[in-house]
């Protein structure tokens, strides 16, 4: 077992975030309890390092688009004000400040590449 200098957060849908999901034009039947069982997890720097708060104000932004586009890449059906409040009304934020690492072989990393909205 290995300590990871991460901690992690997880995004869980709200129920606003599921109302936007249903409008969408043939929007999967998903209910908030499936999506909020299936938040995503992102590493973050230890929380000893930073105050996690103003680490997530300061990327609220592209963590808000990210989640948006893993479901709709068409932003402009997107909210039109994406701001911190509405992030915050849209997603509960779970910090877990201790990450654990229980397989001996090394991590791997893969760059992310988030949709190029512009090209569509």
């Amino acid at each position: 077992m290995f300590e990871v200098n991460r901690s992690v957060v997880i995004l869980k849908p709200r129920q606003p975030f599921a109302d936007w999901l249903s409008q969408l034009p043939g929007a999967p039947a998903v209910d908030l309890a499936a999506l909020r069982s299936n938040g995503n997890a992102l590493l973050i720097p230890h929380v000893d390092d930073l105050d996690p708060a103003d680490f997530l104000a300061e990327h609220f932004y592209a963590l808000f688009c990210a989640e948006l586009a893993d479901w709709c890449e068409d932003d402009s059906l997107w909210p039109a004000e994406r701001n911190a409040a509405l992030f915050m009304d849209w997603f509960d934020i779970d910090i877990h400040p201790v990450l654990t690492d229980l397989v001996s072989a090394p991590l791997e990393r893969e760059a992310f590449v988030p949709f190029d909205l512009d090209s569509q």
